[in-house]
């Protein structure tokens, strides 16, 4: 056993493993005071002279007896298993809370209830004082907190001997409160305890966790710590608030500009307020929903914002043309079924996209197609206009979640009874999503060459004569001879070839 001369934090006060082979640290230690080195992983390709370096990455077990040849990765369960049955030892999950400190030199955290008395000691703030509050009237000066210089809060008398006595200047972090505030928010009027049970019963826990990754260590692990204390002080029971603080967590991407991440230090962060000024602020929502999927980085780019804001004001544009629209002869019956199609498949497609996470991204791509074919629809009243009509509000409606002041102008405008964010959801018309044809994707030998429109209960020998007679795909098939044809009725044709 040796005493080394230096500290490795991860492991606190257990003792450290020397694996001198496979570690950079341990290998150096080794050759300086004399210590075999038995190398027990080996590359896949090279050789390697474990006298020279350590080997540190994945590769295949040696000298290890039984599990010789196996890959190292998947030899840590094997021998874990092992060491079970064989009673040597067991797999378990360590966790660490390391030691927080939970106070800070500054005026503005929140106050710490603690009275320091020369006789007494640390004496906690009486129930009946509390809370104590921070004085409104002082001003930072970039030294030290100015509650060192106000007297009317650091004097006061102690609480048990009535003796002159401090206040505790620091404050609290703000980790502090952030652990435990969504808690307090089932019930922020309470005036007698932290949190009301009843209420922690209808409200917790939190369903969904949303946070950088920064959090995704500190905060979520002392949210849990404070979570179980107060459940184990009696403030709630797990009935009432659960066992865990949240059922569902989403690590959402870092924001980059020019590459690096988007930060006060660095000097490279865009100012809302410019694009507020500019464009509202839900041109800046739609943007940031739609430049990338939640949990990816996005790049921030300014001509993506002008086009989210282009997308906001064709739509108010439509409104516009709805309204210009006077009823005249009957409509083609055939392209009001197409628009109602495409409007109960875009509906179908947004709500899959919420539904089934947090698909922002793509259901604001729907409803930039809903809004083209829209524009392109040609009606002359009637059928016509009820279902451009319907169409609209279906967006509005759908818009709502995502720029909800738009979406509320808009929806004033198509004469909602309410404003668009308390409207109900648009529910999907299955008898609008009927049609006798039906749209194949094209393959040949395995690539997607195009797309054929048919009717939907034509066979295979219909398919492929479509495919051959379509330029698109017949210039594919030109000179080759068709070997296999697999038709996925409704979805794909696929056609195997070779050469004439």
């Amino acid at each position: 056993m040796y005493a080394a001369n230096f500290v490795l934090m991860g492991y606190g006060t257990g003792a450290v493993m020397s694996v001198p082979a496979h570690d950079e640290r341990d290998h150096a230690f080794a050759l300086k005071y004399g210590i075999p080195i038995r190398q027990v992983i080996r590359p896949l390709q090279v050789e390697w002279d474990i006298d020279s370096a350590a080997f540190t990455e994945a590769g295949v077990l040696i000298n290890s007896a039984q599990f010789d040849g196996q890959a190292s990765a998947d030899a840590k369960a094997t021998i874990t298993a092992w060491l079970a049955e064989n009673g040597k030892g067991r797999e378990r999950v360590q966790f660490r809370l390391r030691d927080w400190l939970v106070s800070r030199q500054r005026y503005w955290g929140a106050p710490i209830p603690v009275i320091h008395c020369a006789d007494c000691g640390a004496v906690p703030v009486p129930d009946e004082q509390l809370p104590v509050e921070l004085p409104t009237d002082l001003q930072p000066t970039g030294g030290a907190s100015p509650l060192t210089e106000c007297a009317a809060f650091r004097h006061v008398d102690c609480p048990e001997c009535g003796k002159p006595a401090e206040r505790e200047l620091d404050t609290f972090d703000t980790f502090m409160e952030s652990s435990w505030y969504m808690n307090r928010y089932t019930s922020p009027r309470n005036t007698d305890a932290m949190v009301d049970a009843d209420a922690m019963q209808r409200w917790a826990p939190v369903d969904q966790y949303i946070g950088g990754v920064e959090h995704a260590v500190l905060h979520l692990l002392y949210a849990r710590f404070y979570h179980k204390l107060m459940r184990d002080a009696g403030l709630f029971t797990s009935e009432q608030g659960g066992d865990e603080p949240f059922r569902n967590l989403l690590t959402q991407g870092m924001v980059l500009k020019d590459g690096s991440k988007m930060s006060k230090s660095k000097g490279n962060t865009v100012d809302p307020n410019a694009i507020i000024d500019r464009f509202g602020a839900d041109t800046a929502r739609l943007f940031t929903l739609f430049a990338a999927p939640p949990e990816k980085d996005l790049e921030w780019n300014d001509a993506g914002v002008e086009g989210a804001n282009r997308f906001l004001m064709r739509f108010w544009r439509l409104l516009d043309r709805i309204d210009d629209i006077q009823v005249g002869d009957a409509d083609d019956t055939a392209a009001v079924q197409g628009l109602r199609r495409s409007i109960h498949q875009t509906i179908q497609r947004v709500t899959h996209a919420f539904e089934q996470g947090f698909a922002f991204n793509v259901a604001i791509a729907a409803l930039m197609e809903l809004t083209n074919a829209l524009y392109v629809f040609e009606t002359k009243g009637g059928a016509g206009l009820a279902a451009l009509k319907e169409g609209a509000e279906a967006v509005v409606k759908m818009l709502a979640p995502l720029v909800p002041h738009f979406a509320c102008e808009c929806g004033e405008r198509l004469g909602f009874a309410d404003v668009a964010v308390m409207a109900a959801w648009p529910a999907v018309d299955a008898a609008a999503l009927a049609s006798d044809e039906v749209t194949l994707v094209v393959q040949v030998q395995g690539k997607k060459r195009g797309e054929i429109t048919l009717p939907k209960d034509a066979d295979q020998d219909v398919a492929l004569a479509l495919a051959q007679s379509d330029a698109s795909i017949g210039k594919w098939l030109d000179g080759m001879q068709i070997v296999k044809v697999v038709l996925v009725p409704g979805r794909l044709l696929n056609i195997v070839v070779r050469p004439a």
